[in-house]
């Protein structure tokens, strides 16, 4: 009896929770499970720069739960920053909304406009702090973490740089500069100004020759040139642009060609190239210079100094860093596969991370026992060439090695090695062809270029990976069975320009190709347009540049 009455109560509860409570709870929760009703993972990508975006935009498997974390709620194209800091681009017209940018996708992303100060890789959990006034904190869970957050301004603990200078990384930053520039000139145009206050507030100092600073001292000249000398003639004669930098030559990342063009056009135009000058200290309005070769200490009076002379860890990263095990690297490094090395489900790209690229003279043993099928001791030319591929995937640098030795393959290096005819090759002559590959193991560059190149790649693991768990596509695992689940990140460089100003512009293209000049500008002008993230920006870009061809830059301190 008493178990009749409890089935009978049993089937009055599920006839009600079907009449909607069971209904209103599934439609409650269905947002956390995939179609096949497999709880989505928890992915929180922390930051909205190039690396962060291009991997939300690229992302496209809906079995993926992804929460958005950063202190502004937009993409910014940040090579346009100098153009945006004398009007010839409107800041808002290099930003795109991130809700813009996801809202038509499949996958669900929530975004929240907040910081985050704290990692904590064991519980598996990220600390964030609201970026509104309250301040708020949160925890966020996450399966799988992508580390996006770039990088901060690298003073090198130079006095008075963070007090004194102007920075050019952030939009915000060049809406300040942009404020200054002009904050400057209506100064020196009151007319209780003495000479000697007019020529230092119309000092423009830049430091750092890279293509940022470059970039800007150009556009600030052509401001001043083709628009400001018009509506302060008074103050014209008084305007001084210097351009600082500590090693001898300015853009060192470019072709010599380019340097030695860049150089004597700013000689040309009239601004003032100081190489081999190290800041040493900034006050409030002089910044003193040391020689490098000379030690010459000297000062130079200024009404606006911009610092733009390289990046640094963020804070937040150096503490993640010290949790763990990488307190003594300067970047977070990660594997090939951009995964942060001593965590499984933590990834980092961008600015803020570099890969630590494992050399082949680590596995060399790893690699002739694993090649050698037969287990004879000794290769034959069969037995290697299966080898090649996966050799060749797994470290790149034996690529690169092969490009500057005129070598079609690593054969022609064993050739090399052992002469012409090669029938078998022991672990020695093994280890003597390659033994020079690592040479060749670099860095990557940290340019809008690779982050956008990463995010790319680790959407496109992200989306395939019960595929490649399944079946693996990556290379031979030389210590251990099996294969890689993804084959490793691979950067292709397609080339890099530096605008100099006058409609001129510098382009270093793959196969080094290298052009300079008017022809270059308009190439610039395309591809920068093409790399817009939507119509609405190329759109906002292009009718920018028309509208400074036909009425000029804006002046308007805004």
């Amino acid at each position: 009896m008493i178990f009749s009455s409890t089935v009978l109560l049993l089937l009055h509860r599920i006839i009600y929770f079907c009449g909607g409570g069971v209904v209103a709870y599934s439609v409650a929760n269905s947002e956390n499970y995939d179609n096949v009703g497999n709880q989505k993972k928890k992915v929180v990508v922390l930051g909205t720069g190039w690396a962060g975006t291009s991997f939300l935009r690229n992302l496209k498997n809906p079995s993926y739960d992804v929460q958005v974390i950063s202190p502004r709620n937009y993409f910014a194209f940040t090579p346009l920053l100098p153009s945006v800091t004398v009007g010839t681009v409107e800041a808002r017209s290099v930003v795109e909304p991130i809700r813009n940018i996801v809202k038509k996708k499949k996958v669900d992303v929530d975004f929240c406009e907040a910081e985050c100060y704290k990692i904590d890789a064991k519980k598996k959990k990220v600390y964030c702090r609201s970026t509104k006034n309250d301040k708020e904190e949160f925890v966020v869970d996450y399966d799988y973490l992508v580390v996006a957050m770039g990088a901060r301004v690298n003073t090198f603990n130079t006095p008075g740089v963070e007090e004194n200078c102007l920075y050019l990384k952030e939009v915000e930053d060049a809406q300040k500069i942009r404020r200054k520039v002009i904050d400057c000139f209506e100064k020196a145009s009151l007319p209780n100004v003495s000479d000697d206050e007019r020529k230092r507030m119309l000092q423009f100092v830049v430091v750092g020759g890279g293509p940022t600073g470059v970039e800007f001292a150009a556009e600030l000249h052509d401001f001043v040139s083709e628009d400001l000398v018009k509506l302060y003639p008074t103050v014209k004669d008084f305007v001084k642009i210097s351009l600082l930098e500590a090693t001898n030559h300015i853009l060192n990342m470019f072709d010599k060609r380019i340097t030695v063009f860049a150089e004597e056009k700013f000689h040309r135009d009239g601004i003032d190239l100081k190489t081999g000058s190290m800041v040493v200290n900034v006050s409030d309005k002089e910044i003193s210079t040391k020689e490098i070769k000379t030690g010459k200490i000297s000062t130079i009076p200024y009404g606006m100094a911009v610092w733009s002379t390289g990046i640094a860890t963020r804070p937040v990263v150096l503490d993640f860093m010290k949790e763990i095990g990488q307190a003594n690297r300067r970047v977070l490094a990660t594997d090939e596969w951009l995964r942060v090395e001593g965590t499984n489900d933590i990834y980092a790209l961008g600015d803020c991370a570099t890969i630590n690229q494992r050399k082949v003279m680590e596995d060399i043993s790893a690699i002739f026992e694993k090649a050698d099928k037969d287990q004879s001791g000794t290769l034959t030319v069969k037995e290697f060439q299966d080898a090649v591929n996966d050799i060749c995937d797994r470290y790149p640098q034996v690529q690169l090695y092969l490009k500057n030795k005129n070598m079609s393959s690593i054969v022609d290096l064993l050739k090399e090695t052992k002469g012409d005819v090669v029938k078998e090759i022991s672990v020695d002559e093994f280890k003597s062809a390659l033994s020079q590959v690592d040479s060749q193991v670099k860095n990557f560059p940290a340019t809008a270029q690779v982050a956008a190149q990463q995010g790319t790649y680790l959407a496109d693991c992200f989306n395939r990976m019960d595929k490649c768990e399944k079946h693996p596509e990556g290379p031979i695992r030389f210590r251990e069975s099996g294969r890689h689940r993804f084959r490793p990140f691979r950067y292709k460089h397609l080339g890099q320009f530096a605008p100099l100003g006058g409609e001129q512009t510098a382009a270093q293209l793959p196969g080094d190709w290298v052009s300079i000049g008017h022809s270059s500008q308009w190439l610039w002008y395309s591809v920068y347009a093409s790399k817009q993230v939507s119509w609405r920006t190329r759109s906002l870009v292009v009718s920018d540049w028309m509208r400074r061809f036909i009425f000029g830059r804006d002046s308007s301190q805004i």
